[in-house]
């Protein structure tokens, strides 16, 4: 069974919220980065600030600090704010990556 247009809406809405530290119905960029940084959290077992490649998912690729995780982000925001009014509706932070 197909999910309706409103529950489809509705999911948006509830993922949105995650972010949306303050209510306010948008996630602006330090609301993302916010959010999306407990990711690199996570994988930065010994709490360092870096990611090593023991931690990295797979074991491969190159250190990354937990400014460069952060620049990327900010990257990746801007590519999600189609409208360019430097914040993400609910539309635009679920839609898929260009």
């Amino acid at each position: 069974m197909l999910p309706t247009v409103a529950a489809a809406q509705d999911s948006r809405a509830a993922y949105l919220r995650m972010f949306d530290s303050n209510g306010d119905g948008r996630v602006s960029e330090s609301e993302y980065v916010s959010w999306m940084s407990r990711g690199f959290a996570t994988m930065d077992s010994n709490g360092d600030g870096i990611l090593e490649r023991s931690e990295l998912p797979g074991g491969r690729g190159k250190p990354v600090t937990l400014h460069e995780f952060q620049d990327n982000l900010r990257r990746q925001f801007h590519r999600l704010d189609r409208n360019h009014d430097g914040y993400l509706s609910a539309r635009e932070l679920t839609a898929p990556p260009r």
